[in-house]
């Protein structure tokens, strides 16, 4: 599906219904954090400081274009559109707008201490492990609303908000940084997108 098509479905609709429950491949999807309420968010703005690659904040605003991911598998993997994804699967998120993937490795953080950067990197499938992601839930199946965590799997650190706000040229935006362990932090949940459904072809 064409991505300019899909950014359009997420804005005039928010959120497709669909006949299960299940976040699946393809799906493009808004993900807010448990603590904050933010959600994930990128745009062409680069970190001043560390890798220099495109930065990666919590959003307050619902309705932002930037904030839009969507599930893919990993590097020379594939992933049927529609199919549930599963917890410990490992996926990538490719941000909608600007075709890079949530990326991590061994930067500190840009503004808290003891944390790790968090950035947006590659494009067109050029990237590296380092946009792997573990999914890690309860449920068997990621489901919608659920509360989940991003294990990066290079690193080991979890996606996470520092509790770190930005000042200019993105004043009011959260830090996001990989952290060590499971807390509140780390707790994400699926709200608006586009979900993805298997096909009859597909079953």
């Amino acid at each position: 599906m064409n991505y300019f098509w899909i950014v359009f479905l997420c804005c005039v609709f928010d959120l497709v219904p669909a006949d299960d429950n299940y976040v699946t491949c393809g799906s493009v999807i808004k993900l807010m954090n448990l603590k904050e309420g933010v959600r994930l968010h990128s745009h062409d703005v680069k970190y001043g400081s560390g890798s220099g690659q495109q930065s990666v904040t919590g959003m307050t605003e619902a309705d932002d274009v930037n904030s839009h991911w969507q599930i893919l598998a990993p590097l020379k993997k594939h992933c049927r559109r529609g199919e549930a994804i599963k917890c410990g699967d490992q996926i990538r998120l490719k941000h909608l707008t600007t075709g890079c993937y949530l990326h991590s490795h061994l930067f500190n953080a840009p503004l808290s201490r003891g944390n790790q950067e968090i950035s947006c990197f590659g494009k067109n499938d050029e990237g590296d492990t380092g946009d792997h992601w573990a999914l890690s839930c309860e449920t068997g199946e990621w489901l919608r609303g659920e509360p989940v965590s991003l294990k990066h799997v290079d690193t080991g650190k979890y996606l996470a908000t520092s509790g770190q706000q930005y000042g200019r040229p993105i004043s009011g935006q959260k830090e996001i940084v990989g952290i060590s362990s499971i807390t509140k932090a780390a707790l994400w949940k699926t709200a608006e997108g586009v979900y993805m459904v298997l096909s009859d072809d597909d079953n």
